[in-house]
């Protein structure tokens, strides 16, 4: 079957990584994750990533901290993220990039949209650290923002649940999952599958969302290829 997407910003939070350990970086996990985006990119499809930090730190519970120094080491957390993921590309052969919102040099490049395009181009996976490089945004926001810089088809956001619900699924044995559903329905409702900025964001610049469970990283390949998989917001 081929893809039905010719370029794709994928989304990870920082807990897929952790596999069943709940913090810190699993390779084995890692290495799955990166087999099945391998196989995107051998179907001929460009591949930009956005990677959370969560499996390492979370700005929102770090107490009586400045927000912004909690940001700043919340960006930190998404650069290790980002050198596990592409250590493990580099395992399977995969050509990868990482590119940071904030300048370091010695371990990756400085993010630079025209050079990230062009990267794609060439069949590299791209992976952005630092998210935005400003505190106060998301890497939800950071995945819409770079979405739009790279002219990418979807926004596939790998999570674990199989989709949006009208409620905490993990707490509400009567949650409802939608097959389908509008960026202004989705900030309507006050849906927490990503936060208003990244929905607005989206919504403005006419990029669909795929909610998905990255729990079978084979689901990346399944959604590639236009497969019914979690929930489209569009």
């Amino acid at each position: 079957m081929a893809p039905v997407f010719e370029r794709v910003l994928l989304k990870l939070s920082g807990e897929v990584l952790a596999g069943d350990t709940g913090h810190g970086i699993d390779f084995d996990t890692v290495l799955g994750i990166c087999s099945a985006i391998r196989e995107c990119t051998q179907m001929g499809v460009e591949v930009g990533i956005v990677v959370g930090g969560g499996n390492f730190w979370r700005g929102r519970t770090s107490g009586e901290m400045d927000r912004t120094r909690a940001d700043h080491i919340g960006m930190l957390a998404t650069v290790m993220n980002s050198l596990a993921l592409a250590d493990g590309f580099e395992k399977l052969s995969v050509p990868v990039r990482v590119q940071t919102a904030i300048e370091m040099r010695q371990i990756a490049e400085p993010f630079i949209r025209n050079r990230a395009v062009r990267h794609l181009e060439k069949g590299r996976v791209v992976i952005f650290g630092c998210g935005t490089g400003s505190p106060f945004f998301t890497t939800d926001t950071a995945a819409a923002l770079r979405a739009a810089e790279i002219g990418a088809d979807a926004i596939l956001k790998a999570t674990n649940v199989d989709g949006v619900y009208d409620k905490d699924p993990n707490k509400c044995c009567d949650a409802i999952k939608f097959d389908e559903i509008t960026h202004i329905e989705l900030l309507g409702k006050g849906l927490k599958v990503l936060d208003s900025t990244a929905a607005s964001l989206c919504g403005d610049n006419d990029i669909p969302i795929i909610v998905f469970n990255l729990k079978d990283p084979l689901n990346i390949v399944k959604v590639i290829k236009g497969e019914k998989v979690g929930t489209i917001v569009k």
